[in-house]
């Protein structure tokens, strides 16, 4: 009988991805995006050329640029008043959400209280109750702001309160058993396993405070230097101005693919180091 043939114990490289193929892979996460945007703006503009669509039905890309350019005095400010309540409100979301949420899992009695009050401020239609805000809110702005804030509220609550609840119960009896507090369980357990549920409510607020801005806009029909981009877009449509319309509609898709942008970063830099979403791997 032959002996067996001996094994290697040569060890086995374990090494992550290098700093070029990762740098690569991030060129290409950006160029193939915008290679795809601007093949799309070509094909919609050579479409205009051709078929002779005019500019009050279809512009194309040159003219919405040219408008863009042309009106920028008037949507630059309805830019600001849009982002400025779109972030406002997101950010009186995040502390009440969270808050509430917190305050939620401390009591199964106050979950039961008062979890159902804000399902049923959700399952409202923000158009529904935006009349009223306005007629009993102090000013358009505000009554703005609590129609944004109400649309992102209930993602992060829900799911800043799964989180908190989601905690493995090994854990907690393991803190339990070494006389951790309620504080330290809630800093040192809870918070941090909650983190990735927080987040993707983060980015799911993020996008809908931006969208109950402009439907509080379009309800309200704010005219005047508090105006935002919903307001112009009205106005340009009862103009016929539709390289206007198309621009501030531009404006509005460039804000959300910011606020996505920003509230991504946040997720990364809070889960980056430890969890298994953000980290990276090898193909």
């Amino acid at each position: 009988m032959s002996n067996p043939a001996p094994v290697s114990l040569t060890p086995v490289s374990n090494a992550g991805p290098s700093f070029a193929s990762l740098y690569g892979e991030t060129l290409l996460k950006i160029l193939v995006p915008i290679l795809v945007v601007c093949a799309l703006l070509v094909i919609w503009q050579v479409s205009v050329w051709v078929s002779g669509v005019p500019q009050y039905i279809l512009p194309g890309p040159i003219a919405v640029a040219g408008a863009l350019f042309k009106d920028w005095g008037t949507l630059s400010p309805a830019l600001w008043v849009t982002t400025k309540i779109t972030l406002m409100s997101l950010g009186l979301a995040l502390a009440g959400g969270v808050g509430i949420a917190v305050a939620l899992v401390q009591s199964k009695w106050i979950e039961i209280a008062f979890y159902p009050i804000t399902v049923i401020l959700q399952v409202t239609p923000i158009v529904a109750i935006a009349p009223l805000i306005l007629i009993y809110s102090p000013s358009t702005q505000v009554a703005l702001l609590i129609c944004a804030f109400l649309v992102a509220f209930f993602p992060i609550l829900s799911n800043t309160t799964q989180g908190l609840k989601s905690a493995d119960h090994n854990l907690l009896n393991l803190f339990e058993m070494y006389g951790a507090n309620r504080w330290q369980r809630l800093r040192l357990l809870l918070i941090p396993g909650a983190l990735p549920y927080f987040t993707i409510g983060l980015r799911i607020g993020g996008g809908l405070a931006l969208i109950g801005a402009i439907v509080a806009e379009f309800t309200a029909g704010a005219a005047g230097e508090k105006a935002g981009l919903a307001f112009r877009i009205l106005e340009a449509g009862r103009r016929l101005n539709v390289p206007r319309l198309f621009a501030a509609l531009l404006l509005i898709t460039f804000t959300g693919v910011m606020i996505f942008a920003l509230t991504s970063l946040i997720s990364h830099l809070l889960l980056r180091k430890w969890h298994e979403s953000a980290l990276k791997r090898e193909n």
